[in-house]
């Protein structure tokens, strides 16, 4: 616009200029002529001021944009928005290990009622450490093995877990403290430390897992209840749509059958194999086969003599186990809410090679030791309806001709065949809670069976993991 104006101040001046020299006529010529132009930069000019207006009225109209970043002064604050905060740097391994641990408190008790005395328990044909823990317990109201659990990440490589038992007679004992591999690949698990071995089907479950109050009369006699050392377990899990697993261990050998004892090398080896997979949409099963091998040192055993009397013998030697189990699961449409069912059953075949010293505090008499023994149990557990379940339990046992050598003169042989009866009904409000009626005719010593019955509570405090198949 000002070059406009001084274009127009030019053509005036030279207008006026060349009216000094013209005459009168000319001179309103050019008069006519600079109001024309005059008129026409007019028009111009308001042109021009008409598009400048319509330029500012669009700008106004557009959506603001954001400002660019300005440069805050140096030692300036900068707004809490302008930059995020930065990060605190947390190691993985402490960050994993707070978020994930888990803690949980499993609470059980029992009122039980028996027709013979449970101190004089004992399973004829089965000779077994004085403290073995078998038979219903004691009589009338006790806790029942109650259990703290403690599991958390390590770092990305590992993971802890801590299962800590606390007896009903104030005793308490370490039942697994392991840490185990998550990330070797290939499928493959290492565990060290302290926990329940793999074989057979029950073994490795805790006993707030199991279907009855008790564990079978087999894994009683030939397991000690249940079978958990120190030692190494490798596990191989197969990258095959069937579910196929293998599991090898080496440990100290410290409990039934073995014992705890001062050498350098492995007390214990077991290696299992399992199997399964699904049978359409409402079935599924497993089966597998194990072997255990346990060293004993001068292992306590409780006996009788011929005519009745108790004795201890003390055995030397190796046991080997093997167990076959079997799992087979329904529930409709693979909804177990409402109602499943659930057949279990193992057998166990245990050999006893040794020397024996019998009756260790009178005769003392050594001799060659070897007895095969056998047992096994079937269960089936019904849910018939939401929260509640019903289960019946068959067991029997044979403990073969025992071969006691030089000795066969000073212990005593029993008859019969141990077995047991089992009848249970249990109600779970939640997940988390269960109540439990059994009743069992045991007939594990000779003489009339034992009338048990049962009355039990489980409760889980806490951040629970998941139970196994």
């Amino acid at each position: 616009m000002d070059s406009s104006w001084r274009s127009a101040g030019l053509v005036l001046c030279l207008a006026a200029g060349s009216a000094v020299a013209q005459p009168a006529s000319d001179t309103q010529s050019l008069r006519r002529e600079i109001d024309a132009m005059k008129a026409d930069y007019e028009q111009r000019i308001k042109a021009l001021e008409q598009r400048l207006q319509a330029a500012e009225d669009a700008q106004k109209a557009q959506p603001p944009t954001a400002a660019p970043a300005t440069a805050a002064a140096p030692g300036a604050p900068l707004p809490p928005t302008a930059i995020a905060p930065p990060p605190q740097p947390v190691p993985s391994a402490q960050a994993s290990t707070q978020s994930l641990l888990e803690t949980s408190l499993i609470l059980s008790g029992q009122y039980t009622r028996t027709s013979r005395d449970p101190a004089d328990y004992r399973i004829r044909g089965f000779s077994l450490p004085p403290d073995a823990q078998i038979g219903p317990g004691t009589r009338g109201f006790s806790l029942a093995e109650s259990e703290l659990a403690l599991t958390a990440n390590i770092d990305p490589w590992f993971r802890g877990q801590a299962n800590i038992a606390f007896e009903p007679d104030n005793s308490v004992s370490i039942e697994e403290a392991y840490v185990q591999t998550t990330s070797l690949g290939n499928g493959l698990t290492l565990k060290a430390g302290r926990f329940f071995s793999s074989v057979g089907y029950l073994n490795s479950q805790h006993a707030h897992t199991w279907d009855f109050a008790d564990a079978p009369l087999a894994y009683q006699a030939m397991l000690g209840t249940q079978f958990n050392d120190d030692g190494l377990q490798v596990a191989w899990l197969a990258p095959t749509d069937q579910f196929f697993e293998i599991r090898g261990e080496l440990g100290r050998g410290r409990s039934y059958p073995g014992t705890d004892s001062n050498r350098n090398g492995a007390g214990m080896s077991a290696i299992s194999a399992h199997t399964g997979g699904d049978i359409g949409e409402s079935q599924s099963w497993r089966a597998g086969l194990s072997y255990l091998n346990a060293k004993a040192t001068n292992q306590d055993l409780s006996a009788f003599d011929p005519v009745g009397n108790p004795i201890t013998n003390s055995f030397s030697g190796s046991t080997n186990v093997w167990i076959a189990d079997a799992v087979w699961k329904w529930a409709p449409n693979g909804n177990a809410t409402r109602t499943n069912f659930k057949l279990q059953g193992e057998y166990l075949h245990a050999t006893r090679d040794g020397s024996l010293v019998a009756d260790t505090t009178g005769a003392a008499s050594s001799g060659s030791y070897r007895q095969a023994q056998s047992g096994w149990y079937l269960q089936g557990v019904y849910q018939f309806m939401p929260r509640w379940r019903v289960g019946l339990r068959t067991e029997r046992l044979g403990y073969g001709t025992p071969d006691y050598g030089a000795n066969a003169g000073l212990v005593g042989l029993d008859s019969g065949s141990p077995s047991k009866q089992t009848l249970m009904v249990d109600w779970n409000p939640s997940e988390f809670s269960r109540w439990r009626v059994q009743v069992a005719q045991d007939r594990a010593r000779p003489g009339n069976p034992d009338w048990q019955w049962t009355l039990q509570y489980q409760m889980s405090l806490g951040v629970h993991g998941a139970h196994s198949y």
